[in-house]
């Protein structure tokens, strides 16, 4: 952007996981702020990374949207944005590109252009270890699983559990590892023993309790 002659001024971003900007997650505070910055006569482009943070967001949103000289662009990582509820909120106004690890195509083609590819049997079982593309820069096996470990907590435990209010969380994580453990296989409800014997009990129990 800025090769092509736009000015600092014109460049706003925020990360809202940024405790600096935490009194900003308040949505007057944020469109205020944001109004304050913006040059009349001028596009100005704003970045809002990890916006969910931001109580009522999609406000501020609206009120940006209508600006002919705002271009606006979020980011978000959690299962509010992957829920699909963001579509409802902002349908037909907005692009949204999904950031998903490599493909293993990709995978190979780093590999090889930094001098590491081996043979493709290898390349395959780093990539089922991790197609992340921060464990690429590491080779340290430890520091690569606590990364995916850190990955599993923030998006199944601490996003998911917290927004669909999900009450059993040893069960879900039990699922969640059965799923893995059958990755590329079709699965039924049959397939998944825990998760039936878990609906089966709780038949039981709630037939128990009326009766």
């Amino acid at each position: 952007m800025r090769k092509n002659g736009v000015s600092n001024d014109q460049i706003i971003t925020l990360n809202f996981e940024d405790m600096a900007n935490e009194p900003l997650h308040d949505p007057h505070h944020l469109y205020d702020y944001l109004q304050n910055k913006l040059l009349p006569d001028k596009m100005n482009y704003i970045f809002l990374d990890e916006v969910q943070h931001v109580h009522d967001f999609e406000k501020v949103v609206d009120s940006l949207f209508i600006k002919d000289n705002v271009d606006l662009y979020l980011t978000g990582s959690n299962a509010y944005f992957l829920s699909g509820e963001i579509a409802k909120l902002l349908t037909g106004r907005y692009v949204q590109l999904n950031m998903l690890p490599l493909s293993f195509k990709e995978f190979v083609e780093w590999h090889k252009q930094n001098d590491l590819f081996t043979d493709r049997a290898d390349m395959f079982n780093k990539y089922l270890q991790s197609s992340f593309p921060y464990t690429l820069f590491t080779s340290d096996d430890l520091e690569r699983m606590e990364y995916l470990r850190g990955i599993y907590s923030t998006i199944v435990l601490t996003d998911i559990v917290t927004r669909l209010k999900v009450r059993d969380v040893p069960v879900l994580e039990r699922v969640i590892r059965t799923l893995f453990s059958d990755i590329g296989s079709p699965i039924s409800i049959k397939k998944l023993p825990i998760l039936y014997k878990v609906i089966i009990t709780r038949q039981i129990t709630k037939r128990l309790i009326v009766t």
